[in-house]
């Protein structure tokens, strides 16, 4: 992974000292809220509805177990003992005193990490498939490409205020883990016919008020063009950009009343003034970051798969984590473990700071030291042996980590909603707790099969429900909470945004109507291996609609 050079410690630090001044004139009264505001935002401190939020960044959701300790540290010292992971790849602390926040972010820096452009109208952390560098389906590592962004990115002097937040996500295999069609700028690594590197690009996605799939606009882009050309695309939208409304400011507003072509177009053409510029690329600069990302050296393990035969013999748990929590690696002695942060009735995304220190020591134990934040709220392993999946899997079981859900109904994706957010509408941990209690029999999840939920607590889709399978929304209607319902929704290779299903369910009827969704699948569904998402997309909305409303209401509707 990468590590500071002399220049960035200097500058985190000098970042740290800077606001650690802020925050005394803050707390002393020299400096008003409304002033303190925007330099507060540009080091990751919300103010939420009952204290102070720090947002912290993990580029592209790498990090190592000297970094994971740290955050444990943070969260036993500074916190109540926990820490939120994101849809982004980062980790929220809910509970930070603002007196605080100076030496957490002096801590951050002592391992390398901070809360730098987690927040405000600038290119935020930059996300990546949590499988990169070991999927067998991948073309080529993302990460190289992730960290080349970051570092020109971070505090870029045109880039600093743009007309809104600045999502980029970029994704190494066919199969998109990193949901790049739903991003301001979505790159797809892939080679041409003369097995060069480079990128299909995408523009324009994105969920909130206003979902939108992203547009691509270039088929191929060399790899030596990528700084010359997201660049090309960043001056196109920051010179157009609305800047009159927050809600119409966002670069797939842009390309929704420009027109993909139209904007394509501006953007060849900026690129052609940038393309032979210092912005290009060069061999020696990909290489020498590259290798920072080079594969851990994987020896041969052939061991394991007898092993792992006869533990799955002896043990049904174990074997039900393994086949839902492990997912093929390139190299087929190793295994990619998702560590799911879902336990039935949890919350979702959370882990203590026992929790954390496990999975560092297991990273370090048996996993070369590298761990992953998934845009699905739980932690991977990427380099595991099969002959190890036995006592990571016991380590894991100790400290409450072993639930076997990835990808089935209970790896339920939710935001923090109004149980700490200042913007939200209603509450998302409980409806997520009381759905995952439901479904929480692992016969009844494996008889489901994959099924994505994904719980927003307002508009602005911090939980992803635009794509989730069944996508749910909190509302306020009369000052009560209310839950709409979207079905279809897929943030992979095949994006779709969600349909709504129709009216609203209060708290108390929301899980009801979920097993009302799961149980017409069921029983429409033409084999076990038709999925949620392929027997909806097959049969469209109606049999869902008749079961949740009936024919009555909806003739009345």
């Amino acid at each position: 992974m990468y590590r500071y050079d002399e220049f960035d410690h200097a500058f985190v630090s000098a970042r740290v000292e800077q606001f650690r001044d802020q925050v005394g004139r803050r707390l002393s009264g020299e400096l008003a809220e409304d002033a303190f505001k925007p330099l507060r935002l540009m080091n990751g401190v919300y103010l939420q509805l009952h204290a102070y939020m720090l947002r912290v960044a993990i580029p592209y959701g790498t990090l190592n177990g000297r970094q994971m300790r740290m955050l444990a540290h943070i969260a036993r010292k500074y916190d109540r003992g926990y820490g939120h992971f994101t849809t982004r790849q980062n980790i929220q602390y809910n509970w930070p005193a603002l007196s605080d926040t100076p030496n957490i972010l002096a801590d951050l820096a002592s391992v390398e990490m901070h809360a730098i452009q987690t927040s405000g109208n600038c290119i935020r952390n930059v996300t990546a498939d949590h499988f990169a560098g070991a999927a067998a389906d991948e073309v080529a590592d993302p990460r190289p490409y992730a960290e080349i962004l970051r570092q020109w990115s971070s505090v870029h002097p045109e880039f600093s205020f743009l007309p809104r937040k600045f999502k980029i996500a970029v994704t190494g295999a066919e199969r998109d883990r990193a949901a790049i069609q739903v991003h301001d700028i979505g790159l797809h690594l892939k080679k041409d016919d003369q097995g060069r590197i480079g990128f299909a690009v995408y523009v324009g996605g994105g969920q909130g008020r206003t979902p939108m799939i992203a547009k691509k606009i270039r088929d191929f882009l060399p790899e030596e063009d990528l700084l010359s050309y997201t660049t090309a695309i960043m001056r196109v939208y920051n010179l157009h950009g609305r800047r009159d409304n927050k809600y119409k400011a966002r670069i797939k507003i842009l390309v929704h009343e420009t027109g993909a072509e139209v904007l394509a177009g501006q953007v060849e053409q900026e690129f052609l003034q940038l393309k032979n510029t210092e912005l290009k690329l060069p061999d020696a600069d990909i290489a020498a970051i590259s290798a920072y990302f080079a594969p851990p050296a994987l020896g041969e393990r052939p061991e394991g798969w007898a092993n792992l035969a006869s533990w799955k013999k002896a043990d049904p748990d174990f074997a039900r984590w393994v086949h839902q929590n492990v997912a093929p690696h390139k190299n087929p002695d190793y295994g990619m473990v998702t560590i799911s942060l879902k336990p039935i009735g949890g919350i979702p995304g959370d882990a203590t700071d026992v929790q954390m220190e496990a999975v560092a020591d297991i990273a370090e134990d048996y996993a070369f030291d590298e761990i992953r934040i998934s845009h699905e709220q739980n932690i991977i392993l990427p380099h595991v042996a099969l002959a190890d999946l036995e006592a990571v899997y016991r380590g894991l079981v100790a400290t409450g980590l072993a639930t076997a859900n990835a990808g089935l109904i209970t790896d339920i994706i939710a935001c923090p909603g109004l149980d700490y957010c200042a913007l939200a509408n209603a509450r998302s941990i409980p409806v997520a707790q009381e759905i995952s209690t439901r479904f929480g029999d692992p016969e009844r999840q494996a008889n489901i099969g994959e099924l994505k939920i994904k719980i927003s607590g307002c508009i602005n889709a911090c939980g992803h429900h635009h794509v989730g399978h069944i996508g749910l929304l909190g509302v306020e209607k009369k000052g009560a909470e209310l839950y709409q319902i979207t079905l279809g929704g897929s943030g992979d290779e095949t994006t779709s945004i969600g349909e709504i299903i129709g009216r609203g369910f209060e708290p108390e009827k929301v899980t009801d109507a979920v097993e009302t969704i799961v149980d017409t699948y069921l029983g429409l569904r033409l084999s076990k291996e038709e999925t949620f998402l392929a027997a909806y997309r097959r049969v469209g909305p109606q049999p869902f609609k008749d079961a949740l409303y009936g024919a009555k209401e909806q003739e009345a509707a």
